[in-house]
């Protein structure tokens, strides 16, 4: 409202101020011309000064009611007419002053009343000024209008979203909404699916971890409750305690893991960082040939770029790697070979890392809590974290076997909208 207010009067300033000047420059030619027939025709009937020299033959003044002639002697002004606005008796008057070519210092004055000019000119300020202000009504109920029309939906939309929780999350229905609002409550959608995702795995989270830290405890109970029916060689109690501190040994890591938790949704609001990520890669694969070599495995480092760059967090990068290159350390053979290759595609920037072990079951929700697959030991949380992890970075992982059913292929893809060069 505020900037069609101003366009609107700026361009009626410029507009009276082009019809003020339009009348005004007809006047002054009128006058000019005046000048120059009377200078041209007259000069030898001129001899006295301050005497009216108005001769009503000559035909290019055509109001001589309201046009004086007279003589006047100027001695600053030059050789050059001049303009002069006057004002007398509440009448306003236009007087020009042509120099006559054969006496220095004398000027043809000719006034002419514009009084009735500088009414039309006011009354068409005053025009002007009525139609601005009822422009700007307008605007401002047109505006006021709109913006309640506008408000309607951001007002649905609030209160929906006031009346939401965890435990009544809903879609809004966009297509109910005006067109300009629907890439808005689009975008609420996502952003209440992402949060039904996390609250659904937040609650599979504590649901699970009650279970896996509760099956355990129970065993260790029934040990220590068969263990003492009876007097029993020192023997039998020390392989008691020797199992139940392996199994407290599982659940420390267990809680471990649920901690990591955590720290990584602290690391999701990490400021990202520009970063060489081939230069990364290769840091992070010299740490995990050692954790390979250890293991009396191979690990393989096939990187094709020389460098790319891009903007992330390297703390949830670092949890993805991790627990792939882990999980096909864990899972190939001794002497086996794990890969690591990076590449460009039409998709972005790709990570596979490949391993020679049992396989997966497709069919299977591989990133659910707890979800253990195999006949490897582990609390389930390696690719619940590396999937949080992806999400927080805008990242894309997948698993799926290899086509020679010989291993796995874990593959993290950064979309190219990642990359800054």
């Amino acid at each position: 409202m505020s900037a069609s207010a101003t366009l609107i009067v700026i361009f009626s300033v410029i507009l009276y101020n082009y019809i003020k000047i339009s009348i005004f420059e007809d006047i002054t030619q009128e006058l000019t011309k005046q000048a120059q027939i009377i200078a041209t025709s007259r000069t030898s009937s001129i001899e006295r000064m301050g005497i009216n020299i108005f001769d009503p033959s000559l035909s290019s003044i055509n109001n001589p009611n309201d046009v004086k002639v007279t003589i006047a002697i100027r001695v600053n002004q030059g050789n050059t007419p001049s303009f002069e606005h006057s004002e007398k008796d509440e009448q306003k008057f236009l007087t020009i002053y042509y120099p006559l070519e054969k006496r220095e210092h004398y000027f043809i004055s000719i006034t002419k009343d514009i009084s009735n000019t500088d009414i039309l000119l006011n009354k068409i300020l005053k025009n002007i000024l009525s139609i601005n202000l009822t422009a700007i009504f307008l605007i401002l109920f047109y505006a006021l209008f709109l913006s309640r029309m506008l408000v309607l939906p951001i007002r649905s939309l609030t209160n929906k979203l006031a009346n939401m929780n965890e435990n009544f999350l809903q879609m809004i229905e966009t297509q109910k909404l005006p067109s300009e609002f629907q890439p808005l409550g689009s975008s609420i959608n996502k952003l209440v699916e992402r949060i039904q995702i996390f609250v659904n795995s937040q609650k599979e989270l504590f649901i699970g971890a009650a279970h896996e830290l509760k099956t355990p405890l129970a065993v260790m109970k029934t040990k220590n409750e068969v263990t003492l029916l009876k007097p029993r060689e020192n023997e039998k109690y020390i392989d008691t305690i020797k199992s139940n501190n392996q199994t407290i040994n599982d659940m420390n890591k267990m809680i471990s893991n649920i901690l990591e938790i955590g720290r990584q949704e602290g690391a999701q609001f990490e400021k990202p960082v520009e970063i060489d990520l081939i230069a990364f890669l290769k840091e992070q694969v010299n740490n995990y040939t050692i954790l390979a070599k250890m293991e009396d495995k191979n690990l393989i480092e096939e990187i094709a770029p020389l460098s790319y760059k891009m903007m992330l967090q390297p703390t949830l990068l670092i949890h993805i790697l991790q627990n792939f290159v882990q999980n096909a350390i864990k899972f190939t053979p001794k002497h086996g070979n794990i890969t690591i290759q990076a590449l460009l595609s039409k998709e972005g920037f790709v990570v596979h890392v490949i391993d020679e072990g049992i396989g997966i079951d497709e069919s299977k929700d591989l990133f659910a809590p707890f979800k253990r697959y195999g006949n490897q030991t582990g609390a389930g949380l390696g690719l619940f974290l590396a999937k949080n992890a992806a999400d927080a970075i805008g990242a894309k992982i997948t698993l799926k076997n290899r086509e020679d059913r010989q291993g796995t292929v874990a593959t993290l893809l950064l979309p190219l909208r990642k990359r800054s060069l």
